[in-house]
């Protein structure tokens, strides 16, 4: 099969669902751990999900909050949510706290539905932290599979058990699907201090997943997925909606360890996986033999860090076929990907060719605001069917991303080829990739600011053992207290991990410059003194 599509008010979840359902019912559609899920069973999963949630009052317009782990329930609820007109707010299970009060009260989420403990995580302890007027929308609070710890009450609201095994298998929910309502709000991060909800419709999920299954190949025979990125992100959802489109199965991590996505690989021939530089970094140096993934057809990855380049090229060399990627959260990730058939060197670059034909993609001379030619370098602006809609409650932002003539202002710096590909090369701006999410330092910033003992804090992204990580420098106040274990350790329970900072060093002041919009921070410099302490502290 090259493909199926839909007509613009059929590019529904529920529309893939069926097509897989109406042609093989019976075929696996998700390996999670070890359960084997159907398509057939699958549908059952969305409509128990789909009355569960009427039942629980959440109706079109509503916005429910999910904090899970990759799983199929995670996948159900989006269907389901779907399917009543409600909206999914995507929570990152590597946020803490701050973020997590952040997210439900820009959201106003009715319901937050929440693990009971993953690994090292005790999801409820983090919720019942959270200062209960923080959240006045939120209702209740779910738990997926509680047990008899679980409490009965977090920030005041009533807590209930989501058992989907034991959910009524009627299929009477009301279905309100609406192509061009917001079916999921994704968090992004860039220029301003507080995080952006990215809205995206069910139209952009739905005909993006099937673009991609044509462009990335998932209708050739025998594709398997790996999906190793978290749901709660473009990265690692689009892949899985573009896998489940073409009807290859999809083989679900909860999170990522390289061992354990070696066995996978191999137990289940995987064809397909898409991740981070770091993540194929520790996935091949774990892997044996010359040429390791004898089943692998494309393997994507988006390129957070200079030095991979020179890793990329020998992976490659192995036989590993590393096709470098472009996305965000407002165009969906694997927008683009680079062609299997050129040169290794050009290959691994971010950017591509755009899945959807009918998209455009065009450079901006950051200085002059003309237009430029292939081959020169300026900010990239794309124009294509899986632009978001805006930013929640944020009209401001939405109007500064989104020019006139609905081209969307990446912030990102890059050129064109001549084939109508283009390349991707860094960030605008003071954005930094840590743990392959977009971070404003400024988030990390004003947690550290509030530390007793601090009186200012900049931070920035330096390499560190292959690994982008934050790095601070403080200002502390006279007299205080305070150092970098202290610092480091007041972080961790409000932050995710990732955004830690790995270092902190105490300065007297910041290396500033003048300019024409008043006195700037140099942050340039600062990761200069950043890597020249690293150098000397080894």
């Amino acid at each position: 099969m090259e493909g199926i599509s839909f007509p613009q008010q059929r590019l529904l979840l529920s529309a893939l669902l069926d097509v897989r359902v109406a042609e093989r019912p019976h075929d696996i559609a998700f390996v999670d751990g070890d359960r084997e899920v159907s398509y057939a069973e699958f549908r059952i999963l969305t409509q128990r999900a789909a009355n569960w949630l009427q039942g629980q009052g959440i109706k079109r317009g509503d916005r429910v909050a999910v904090w899970l782990v990759n799983s199929v329930e995670w996948l159900a609820l989006l269907f389901g949510i779907a399917r009543i007109g409600a909206t999914l707010v995507s929570v990152n299970t590597r946020y803490r706290s701050d973020e997590v009060s952040y997210i439900l009260s820009r959201s106003a989420a009715k319901l937050l539905i929440l693990q009971t403990n993953f690994r090292s995580i005790d999801f409820p302890s983090i919720v019942a932290s959270i200062d209960v007027a923080s959240v006045p929308a939120l209702e209740t609070v779910a738990v997926l599979n509680a047990d008899e710890s679980t409490p009965a009450r977090l920030i005041g609201r009533p807590v209930i058990a989501l058992d989907p095994a034991a959910l009524p298998d009627a299929a009477n929910a009301l279905n309100v699907d609406d192509p061009e309502s917001a079916t999921i709000l994704f968090t992004t991060s860039g220029t301003t201090k507080d995080p952006k909800l990215v809205m995206h419709p069910q139209r952009t999920l739905t005909d993006h997943a099937l673009r991609c299954a044509r462009a990335y190949q998932f209708y050739e025979p025998n594709s398997r997925m790996l999906a190793v990125l978290p749901f709660c992100g473009v990265f690692g959802l689009n892949g899985a909606l573009a896998a489940f489109a073409a009807g290859a199965p999809v083989v679900i991590m909860d999170t990522f360890d390289a061992g354990t996505a070696l066995k996978l690989i191999e137990r289940h021939q995987i064809t397909h996986t898409f991740g981070s530089d770091e993540m194929y970094r520790r996935l091949i140096d774990a892997a044996p033999g010359e040429r390791p993934f004898p089943s692998a057809r494309i393997f994507g990855f988006g390129a957070f860090t200079s030095s991979f380049d020179d890793y990329a090229r020998k992976a490659c060399a192995r036989g590993i076929p590393l096709q470098g990627l472009y996305g965000s959260s407002e165009v969906l990730a694997l927008f683009s990907v680079q062609q299997a058939d050129l040169a290794v060197d050009e290959r691994i670059k971010g950017g591509g060719l755009p899945v959807a034909h009918d998209a455009t993609v065009r450079i901006r001379d950051v200085d002059t605001g003309e237009l430029v030619a292939p081959g020169e370098r300026g900010e990239i602006e794309i124009l294509a069917p899986t632009n978001f809609i805006g930013y929640l409650g944020n009209p401001e932002a939405t109007a500064s991303a989104l020019l006139p003539d609905g081209f969307f202002r990446t912030g990102d710096v890059g050129y064109l080829r001549t084939d109508g590909s283009f390349v991707y090369e860094t960030r605008m701006g003071d954005a930094i990739r840590l743990g392959g999410f977009l971070v404003n330092p400024v988030e990390i910033e004003d947690v550290l600011k509030r530390i007793d003992g601090v009186a200012d804090a900049q931070v920035v992204a330096v390499e560190i053992a292959g690994q982008s990580r934050a790095v601070a420098f403080v200002v502390s106040v006279p007299g205080a207290d305070v150092t970098e274990t202290s610092v480091i350790e007041a972080t961790k329970p409000v932050v995710a991990a990732f955004k830690v900072p790995a270092r902190v060093w105490f300065v007297e002041d910041f290396p500033v410059t003048q300019s024409s919009n008043g006195i700037k921070t140099q942050r340039n410099k600062l990761r200069d003194m950043a890597y020249a302490r690293l150098r000397d502290s080894h």
